[in-house]
């Protein structure tokens, strides 16, 4: 029962650390590529945390590695914050749509 909690876990982790992966790729430019990866990469740190504290042998491990997590929990938001402001600051500038030719 424990090693399927720890596959499922470990499983959407990656699902969601892949899905984080292909919003870089996909996406035009630095604010909207920090926005598809601010959200989807830290649940998915957040799950495969949670499959190695289930995994763990000692309930001491597993509490840090919760405490680890919390910590992700706190910090990725504000460092993606920090980013973004820091990039405005900075001029950079977010990507537009540019009008097809011929299209009023």
């Amino acid at each position: 029962m424990i090693d399927a909690a720890v596959i499922l876990t470990a499983v959407l982790g990656l699902c969601f650390q892949a899905i984080a992966a292909l919003g870089v790729l996909r996406m035009p430019d630095f604010y909207t590529r920090l926005h598809a990866v601010a959200k989807t990469e830290t649940l998915g740190v957040l799950l495969t945390c949670l499959a190695v504290a289930i995994a763990a042998d000692s309930a001491l491990v597993a509490g840090k590695i919760l405490l680890l997590a919390l910590f992700l929990v706190l910090a990725n938001p504000t460092s993606t914050h920090a980013l973004s402001r820091a990039a405005l600051r900075t001029g950079l500038r977010a990507w537009q749509r540019r009008e097809r030719a011929g299209k009023p």
